[in-house]
This record gives structure tokens, sequence and C-alpha cells, in this order.
């Protein structure tokens, strides 16, 4: 089994798709063993995206998602990471397959509804800072 970390971005949950993404999830057979509805503070911002600390677009990322509330999930499962990355599909929208969860609901390459880590490594250290210990199920 293995673990990774799943953000529903405030584009998702303004568009009212919370219910359809954590489905598509399930359905796939993947577990939600931690969940969370929050507006993330700049802190908690900046540290979930201190790898792009130096890059032009840091501010915007930050800017975005403090912008409004998120969906914070863990999610368990055989390949977990891969097989969310999938669902979740390409970063470009117009890069991003039909049946993929951005192929099917975004335009824009900022607002692209979900986030989702992207190895094993990522993983552990996002699903660290967005829960505490004793969030998780077991």
């Amino acid at each position: 089994m293995e673990r990774t970390f799943v953000m529903v971005k405030p584009d998702g949950i303004d568009r009212r798709l919370i219910g359809e993404i954590i489905g598509r999830f399930e359905r796939r057979g993947l577990r939600i063993v931690g969940l969370k509805l929050l507006r993330p503070d700049r802190s908690l911002a900046e540290r979930h995206y201190a790898v792009h600390r130096d890059k032009p677009f840091f501010g915007e990322l930050v800017e975005f998602i403090t912008g409004g509330a998120v969906v914070a999930l863990a999610i368990e499962g055989p390949q977990a990471i891969t097989l969310v990355r999938q669902m979740m599909g390409a970063l470009k929208p117009e890069q991003a397959a039909p049946g993929t969860i951005r192929g099917d609901y975004t335009t824009d390459i900022q607002a692209n509804l979900v986030h989702g880590s992207d190895g094993p490594e990522t993983a552990r250290a996002e699903l660290d800072l967005w829960f505490r210990p004793g969030e998780l199920l077991d």
C-alpha cells in the first residue's frame, strides 16, 4: 500500500467539483484516509510550494492557493501516487487527455483543479505538512 497527498484547489471548490474529484478516486478503488477543508495561510502555501521558491511563478502559486478554501486529501492504495497522477492528467490543459480530471474540466494551467504528490518522498513530506499525527486513518 502507498499513500499520497492530493489537494483540490480553490478553483475546484468554487466550481463545486469536490465530490466529482473524490468520487473518481474512490471509484478507482483508492481509499481516502484523511480529508480536511481549510483555507491555507501564506506560511503553509509557501512551505508547500518551496521547491518553486526561485521560479518566477512562485508568488502567483502562493496567491492562488491562499485565495480560497482547499480540500486536503490523504489517499491510499496500491501504486496510489502513479494512479492519482494518471487520473489527474497533464498539467497543460492542451495535453490533458479526455477522461482525466484536468482533461475533462480545465482550460488553464494555473487553475488546474488538483495537485498530487509526484513521488514517495514528496508524498511523505506533503502529508506531514498538511496533516498532524493522528489525523490519518490506520
